[in-house]
């Protein structure tokens, strides 16, 4: 079979593979669809080996091939989506209902996830703890694969702070791309906040329109004063950065409200000011700052009926596998609305 792997820092190559055969408690996937993200570009972009070369695809779907030794529960032909977070199932923040900080993480690092170190999704077949594989129904696993990330970690910030969505609050996502198009829709069909997005792409100002937002802020002005305008000068209350670079950091830390939330999603590697001090102009007073990984298997759970309901759709465009390059270049590039999708 064949599987794109990262076999040194900056390096891809589409490589032949023998088939794997499922082991006990595991279940072998013929893939569907692998989602493109944007962590695929910084674990190729980094300067240091991961170790021994691996495959890529954090976010995979597929049909269940074969069934390794005692699963149950799973049948030859299943449509299923593979999740993000390979938690233990047995440590206490997973019996808590906080497996995407399962301890086989350590303090340090995220638990097991395909495509990050366990061969992943942009394959032919991938091997897949049977418990990781969740069923997908009559959803069209080509195009699933994303939910599995780009529809899972909004939702974990969306759930953070679902009690403060209620009537009459404002939520800002920045950032329209593949998490921000689909958190915008999530927060439209599970709260009843207002909602503004943030872009600096027209194409992506109105994709927002289309997937749920009451309003649109062009970063390429004054985005900090028009968010403010829309608050009477006194903040918004939850504020979702997709970006994570030092502008939409700033401007996350510029228009929340006091007691309102942040939540950094991106990946983009700016610093949040924050001190123990009295200084309210960096950050105003009681304001929740969070940083997660991925999610939970419960708001998996809840990204997959969404999608079933037809109130959750991944833009995307697909390129095959062999094509993969095109796809990495076009991400990279900005040209990739949604998310790029390599099918087998």
């Amino acid at each position: 079979m064949r599987a794109l792997k990262l076999v040194s820092p900056g390096t891809l190559e589409l490589v032949e593979s023998a088939l794997p055969e499922p082991g006990a408690g595991e279940v072998r996937v013929k893939v569907a669809g692998a989602g493109v993200c944007h962590s695929d570009l910084h674990v190729l972009h980094l300067e240091k080996s991961m170790g021994a070369a691996f495959t890529l695809g954090h976010e995979g779907s597929g049909w269940i091939d074969a069934l390794g030794p005692g699963v149950t529960g799973h049948e030859i032909g299943d449509a299923v989506l593979v999740n993000l977070v390979w938690s233990c199932g047995q440590c206490r923040p997973c019996v808590n209902g906080h497996d995407n900080a399962c301890v086989t993480g350590g303090r340090h690092n995220h638990p097991p996830s395909p495509g990050l170190g366990p061969d992943g999704a942009m394959a032919d077949y991938m091997l897949v703890p049977a418990r990781h594989a969740l069923p997908l129904g009559e959803i069209d696993p080509v195009a699933a694969g994303p939910l599995a990330d780009a529809a899972l970690t909004p939702m974990r910030a969306i759930d953070s702070v679902r009690e403060r969505l209620t009537a009459g609050s404002t939520a800002v996502v920045i950032g329209v791309g593949g998490l921000g198009h689909m958190a915008l829709q999530i927060l439209a069909a599970c709260t009843a906040a207002r909602i503004i997005a943030v872009d600096m792409s027209d194409d992506k100002l109105e994709l927002a329109l289309r997937h749920g937002a009451d309003a649109t802020v062009d970063s390429r002005g004054d985005a900090a004063a028009e968010i403010l305008s829309e608050s009477d000068g006194y903040g918004v209350d939850v504020v979702f950065d997709f970006v994570g670079i030092a502008p939409t950091v700033e401007l996350a830390s510029r228009v929340v409200a006091p007691e309102g939330a942040i939540r950094l999603v991106g990946l983009g590697g700016a610093v949040l000011p924050f001190g123990a001090d009295a200084n309210t102009k960096a950050l105003p007073w009681g304001v929740d700052v969070r940083k997660s990984y991925g999610g939970t298997r419960a708001d998996l759970t809840e990204v997959i009926a969404l999608a079933a309901a037809g109130k959750l759709t991944v833009e995307h465009t697909v390129y095959p596998l062999a094509d993969y390059q095109r796809a990495f270049d076009d991400l990279e590039a900005g040209r990739v609305t949604g998310r790029a999708i390599l099918t087998p």
